[in-house]
């Protein structure tokens, strides 16, 4: 079993990517799979959504079995739940999970513990999800709601996106990290539920999957969509006070280069910002350091 540092706060993302996998020779080094976020804090290990990268995570913790581990879903729409019937951990009986969530308002006369084996682990599935062994421990949040893990402190609010989703603020030791996927800003003023969520955050991890052109764009508008771009993710990080910003949920058609040139231009307007890659590390108790994927 791998013993994880109760001293620091670390950051791990094992897909960046927005509304479906998108792998090739176009998205190498900013990587295909769609969303799954890993930080390990306070001793703890915390996985946020289930997207595709979820597979890549299950895969690097068989060596550190038994596991037991924290997962919070932002939401349940494909990219975020795809990888849960390939996280192999989950077929060990040996490994745990603490399964959280918000049952949508269509199903929110279930229980999380019936929405995840109905909706989640879907019937259609192409592997035997009947097989899956794990300790499964369901704990339904209540949106709007701040929760304990011990001394982790978890906050949590509503997301402007079909269907609702909700964001995550996690604070530990005089650190904080917010996940803020998958929400789309206002025409008319900055989101005040992402403000409170991010205000003098060490790190916001933010849905830009467009740039204000492509969101504006007369031929192909993505108004309405349930997105943002890394330019309003830039304003929330100046209002609200956030450190870094985390450019995250990458669309699918937008090649590595179209992404570095993103890069350039978030580093302009706010520099020491990051744009999320698979297999990055971000260490927010050590400074901010970032270290390149392996």
């Amino acid at each position: 079993m791998q013993t994880i540092s109760s001293s620091e706060f670390l950051i791990r993302f094992w897909g960046v990517r927005g509304s479906v996998p998108s792998p090739g020779p176009q998205t190498i080094r900013y990587g295909g799979n769609t969303s799954c976020v890993e930080m390990e804090v306070g001793g703890k290990r915390l996985i946020f959504d289930g997207g595709t990268g979820l597979r890549g995570l299950g895969k690097y913790l068989l060596k550190y079995s038994p596991v037991e581990a924290f997962v919070f879903f932002t939401h349940y729409h494909w990219d975020h739940i795809q990888g849960v019937p390939f996280f192999f951990p989950a077929f060990n009986e040996e490994d745990c999970f603490h399964i959280h969530g918000q049952v949508p308002p269509e199903g929110e006369e279930m229980k999380m513990e019936t929405h995840f084996h109905h909706r989640v682990l879907h019937v259609d599935s192409p592997v035997p999800v009947s097989d899956i062994k794990a300790k499964l421990k369901f704990h339904d949040i209540v949106c709007g709601e701040v929760f304990h893990l011990d001394d982790i402190e978890i906050e949590t609010t509503p997301l402007n996106h079909p269907n609702g989703a909700m964001g995550y603020r996690i604070s530990w030791g005089g650190y904080t990290a917010v996940y803020c996927t998958d929400t789309e800003h206002f025409p008319d003023r900055l989101d005040e539920n992402v403000l409170h969520l991010a205000r003098n955050a060490d790190i916001l991890i933010y849905d830009a999957m467009y740039t204000d052109e492509e969101y504006h764009n007369p031929k192909s508008p993505k108004v309405g969509w349930g997105h943002s771009t890394w330019q309003e993710g830039a304003k929330i990080c100046d209002a609200a006070g956030v450190k870094r910003f985390v450019v995250f949920h990458h669309e699918p058609n937008h090649s590595d280069d179209q992404l570095d040139k993103i890069g350039e231009e978030v580093e302009i307007l706010r520099p020491g910002s990051i744009l999320a890659k698979e297999g990055l590390e971000v260490i927010i108790s050590r400074g901010l350091v970032s270290k390149p994927p392996v």
